[in-house]
């Protein structure tokens, strides 16, 4: 017998799809492409995920309920999409948190140039080709080969599907495509040869498109990483694709989506085709790195967070299903160990200019995985921070990604909250840049104390549910479980930062260069970071805040064999150092839990 089957209607976004009673409509709307956000990955713990099911009956945690069901027009509560499942058709309102456009999912590097020195294995050349006759029955290989004027060393079988049908359209002419001395593809003569670049973040993945003659970035793009279905951290990404069959091929499809998705547009915005994209470098944590390959995961997500492989790796672009170039390769960066990634790598090979005069730097990559590197005499020092989500809004009750209807920054404004939001339109929630600022704001206005309880009297609080909340903006509200899950991620990073220094005999205050890279450390606030424990109490002027560098590291390892090379000794060189091995962290985590007593911000 069939499982019953019903529809989910979507007004606001004009879809229709269909829902099993065995799924939760959350899991409805993963499976047909239909955005929610639930930052826990559809577990319930988070809250995120709310809709309102404005007709039709839905089954409540295994009761059915009146609230939920009746006619159109009822008074329908805003309840979780990952608790509910459909008994009937069903039309659905979604959270305008979930329908928000992403405005910021990539921050470039300050100052970066626009165009890449070219060192690489790719060339293309325009040739003319002798037609075959009785007399000269040579195949058509070996009529390229002629006219190429040198022997081809082997040609990619997809490329020679290609080559008899391109010659004789082409009258004989075309644009020969080769790496080294292998031809990877063929195409009419004076087609770009394209490079795509691409930083698979948590949170966002971000592409470039280069152009590998001239070294120019053509055009670039963020979108959300469609894994967030899933959650928005790596560990409940882990766990999906460890608990399921078929997890980390829905994981590893997702992130090809993804890649292939934004291909397609940036090649439509420069009037090119996905087929002209000739080579591909990607680079992303440990975890999205595997869950992209299709490497087993379940041994990542327990100590001692051993990776099935660190090196960095070339294969061909079709065996992760993506259509380009035929022979077109993809490299993968370098990763360092547990869960700092080839993401880092290639932040610290786009900063190098900036740590390399000596002294003490440390570079840090702010996001759902934190990633840490201490340098000092010559040693590099590496760990990876849990932080979650919470400091990118994920986790949070009224978090949202930075879209319009973010609050983006928080202030005291004669003694009340104020607030700034993207696209200047209503408050819907609150993004990444603006959570650092909500916690400073709110304990300089003594509404939070020094251990980051809600405890004082303010016009701006109040109380609901029996809990006292703080009122961002109407119908934004600032949580003592959304303090808590900040106050959780600060602590880890900030631990993270005075462990490397203890291990390499270091002071907060020995260091020179505080760089923060990663497109959401480009829109934190400094002075909130330093006011609420984040940042250890340094002079301003020693933070340097570089945007998305591993965007940068992976367009110059795209464009430059040197680059690459670069990129595999650094991540040589790099020593991971497991914080939770080493004695005293916790206690280190527990202490920079609330706010720092004193603080100078100059």
């Amino acid at each position: 017998m069939s499982e019953p089957s019903h529809t989910l209607s979507f007004p606001q976004l004009a879809r229709t799809i269909a829902a099993r009673e065995s799924e939760t409509l959350f899991q409805s709307a993963r499976r047909g492409g239909v955005r929610i956000v639930g930052a826990c990955g559809g577990r319930g713990s988070c809250g995120t995920c709310v809709v309102r099911v404005v007709e039709g009956e839905v089954e409540h945690q295994g009761e059915k309920r009146g609230e939920e069901r009746g006619a159109a027009g009822g008074d329908r509560k805003w309840l979780r999409a990952c608790r509910m499942s459909a008994r009937s058709d069903c039309t659905v309102e979604v959270a305008p948190r979930s329908l928000a456009p992403v405005v910021r999912a990539e921050a470039e590097v300050a100052g970066a140039a626009e165009t890449l020195a070219v060192d690489t294995l790719i060339s293309a050349r325009d040739i003319a080709v002798d037609k075959p006759s009785l007399n000269d029955p040579a195949s058509d290989l070996e009529r390229l080969r002629r006219a190429l004027g040198a022997t081809t060393g082997t040609i990619d079988i997809a490329a020679a599907r290609q080559l008899p049908g391109l010659l004789r359209a082409g009258d004989w002419s075309l644009r020969a495509r080769l790496r080294g001395d292998e031809l990877i593809g063929v195409a009419p003569a004076g087609s770009p040869s394209l490079g795509l670049a691409v930083d698979l973040g948590t949170t966002n993945v971000a592409a470039f498109l280069v152009d590998l003659d001239s070294g120019a970035r053509l055009a670039s793009l963020g979108i959300e990483n469609p894994q967030a279905a899933w959650g928005a951290d790596v560990i409940s990404r882990i766990n999906h694709a460890a608990r399921h069959p078929e997890g980390g091929e829905e994981l590893r499809a997702a992130a090809c989506s993804a890649i292939a998705a934004l291909a397609h547009d940036l090649c439509h915005a420069v009037g090119a085709g996905t087929g002209d994209i000739v080579d591909l470098a990607v680079c992303g944590n440990t975890a999205m790195h595997h869950l992209l390959l299709g490497l087993p995961v379940s041994q990542l997500g327990r100590a001692p967070f051993v990776a099935a492989l660190r090196e960095g790796l070339d294969l061909k672009a079709r065996e992760l299903g993506l259509s380009f170039c035929p022979g077109c390769r993809v490299h993968v960066a370098p990763n360092v160990g547990g869960f700092v990634g080839g993401d880092h790598v290639t932040a610290l090979l786009a900063t190098e200019e900036r740590w390399r005069a000596g002294g003490t730097s440390l570079v840090m990559d702010i996001g759902t995985n934190t990633e840490i590197t201490l340098i000092h005499d010559g040693e590099f020092l590496s760990a990876s921070c849990p932080s979650g989500p919470a400091l990118e809004g994920g986790h949070i009750s009224c978090g949202m990604r930075a879209a319009e209807g973010a609050i983006e920054r928080v202030s005291l404004v004669d003694g009340r909250i104020a607030v700034a939001v993207i696209g200047g339109q209503e408050p819907v929630g609150l993004c990444g840049s603006g959570v650092l600022d909500a916690m400073a704001t709110l304990h300089r206005a003594g509404i939070l104390d020094h251990r980051g309880r809600i405890a004082g009297e303010h016009a701006d609080v109040l109380e609901t549910a029996g809990k006292r909340v703080a009122v961002l903006a109407p119908g934004v509200h600032f949580t003592q479980d959304d303090v808590r899950a900040v106050q959780l991620a600060k602590a880890a990073i900030r631990a993270g930062v005075e462990m490397l220094l203890d291990a390499a005999g270091l002071q907060e205050n020995d260091i020179e260069r505080f760089i923060i890279a990663g497109a959401f450390g480009a829109y934190i606030d400094v002075a909130s970071g330093i006011a609420t424990g984040l940042f250890p109490d340094l002079p301003t002027v020693r933070f340097e805040q570089v945007g998305n560098a591993a965007g940068l590291g992976i367009r110059q390892m795209l464009a430059s064999e040197r680059a690459r090379s670069r990129a595999a000794e650094l991540a040589g060189r790099c020593r991971y150092v497991e914080l939770s091995t080493i004695a005293g962290f916790q206690k280190c985590f527990i202490k920079h839990l609330g706010f720092p007593s004193a603080r100078h911000i100059q």
